[in-house]
């Protein structure tokens, strides 16, 4: 008797009232929540984060106590989930980070809650989780996907490319334009050498299309690998050619797997030019050129891009760095040139079958 009269005794006077109207709240909530307003259950999750702040503030409420509500919650619904003590401490978290009483306005009310508790866990930094909460409503991610590019930061490589852009092209197509570049690019699907040389990396990017579609961000479609252009009866190739369906421009990639150089930014001019010419429809805007590169220093890059007319953008990239592949597997493997007698082969066949 004495036990029980001790425990009773560490819960506050206050508790039994706060608790029945917390139970209100829910009661409420789930009307609106059952409707799949994923909103409405962040803005109770919110408002039960603001009580415990209070309570804590008020009275000193310890965690003993929110062990004992997390347990009276899941009394009353059994069949919510969302109760834990952990999950109450994450509310707790998500009002504190969060303060102002206009939660719905904020992007993170639009994403699942699973998310933002993404988000409260890798970030302290509430700029940061804004930042990917916008990124998660206009791609759609996954909680997997979002994690993913938490891990590639993201954050700190969308729009950090260097580019002529804003001299090229009228805002707000240059600010779009610069936030679809990253720097550094990561390719850390493809295993290379140090020192293999562009084919190869080339020919790795578009055997694994799918992992270089997902890097290179939402809007890019693939349109060829040295994609040939025509100039006055003499034929070059464009190293990878994509077209960017909210742009509407046509991209051109150049692979080099060595420090920018000057030259480098003229030969992309000329091939921008000659896209424009050649396969740009009149509603398409002009063509972007994208130079990808081991390293480069940034006042070349500038002075390099400064004079020029079009519109061109230099990152760097990093693959998986692998060491000399073991004697045994060198003669498994496929030359450069056998896998392009491959792929002519397969596209020999492919003319065929369309004539037939």
């Amino acid at each position: 008797m004495a036990k029980k009269k001790k425990a009773l005794d560490l819960i506050p006077t206050t508790y039994v009232a706060t608790i029945n109207a917390l139970k209100e709240r829910i009661r409420t909530a789930q009307i609106k929540a059952s409707l799949g307003v994923n909103e409405k259950l962040l803005e109770l999750y919110w408002d039960i984060g603001k009580t415990i702040v209070e309570k804590q503030r008020q009275e000193g409420w310890g965690a003993k106590i929110i062990e004992r509500m997390a347990k009276d919650l899941r009394v009353s619904f059994p069949k919510m989930t969302g109760l834990s003590s952990r999950n109450l401490l994450y509310m707790k978290q998500f009002f504190e980070a969060y303060p102002d009483s206009a939660i719905t306005q904020q992007p993170v009310a639009q994403i699942p809650w699973g998310h933002n508790v993404i988000l409260m866990d890798r970030f302290r930094d509430v700029t940061k989780r804004l930042w990917y909460a916008h990124k998660t409503i206009e791609n759609g991610w996954s909680r997997e996907v979002l994690e993913t590019w938490i891990d590639s930061d993201l954050y700190s490589r969308q729009g950090k490319a260097i580019t002529n852009f804003h001299s090229t092209m009228p805002k707000p197509q240059s600010d779009l334009a610069n936030e679809i570049l990253k720097d550094p690019y990561h390719f850390d699907f493809l295993p290379m050498k140090e020192d293999a040389d562009e084919r190869a990396i080339e020919e790795g990017l578009v055997t694994h299309m799918q992992h270089l579609l997902t890097e290179l961000g939402i809007g890019f479609a693939f349109i060829g690998r040295q994609f040939k252009v025509e100039v006055d009866g003499e034929e070059f190739l464009i190293d990878l050619l994509f077209y960017h369906y909210k742009l509407r421009r046509f991209i051109v990639v150049e692979l080099k797997n060595t420090a920018f150089k000057p030259e480098y930014a003229g030969k992309m001019a000329f091939y921008l030019a000659a896209v424009n010419a050649s396969l740009k429809h009149r509603d398409d805007e002009p063509a972007i050129g994208m130079i990808l590169c081991r390293s480069g220093k940034r006042l070349v890059i500038e002075y390099a891009l400064t004079e020029s007319k079009k519109s061109i953008g230099v990152a760097t990239y990093k693959t998986k760095v692998v060491e000399s592949l073991p004697e045994k597997l060198k003669d498994s493997l496929p030359s450069v040139e056998q896998l392009e007698a491959k792929l002519s082969t397969k596209k020999g066949q492919s003319k065929k079958k369309n004539t037939q």
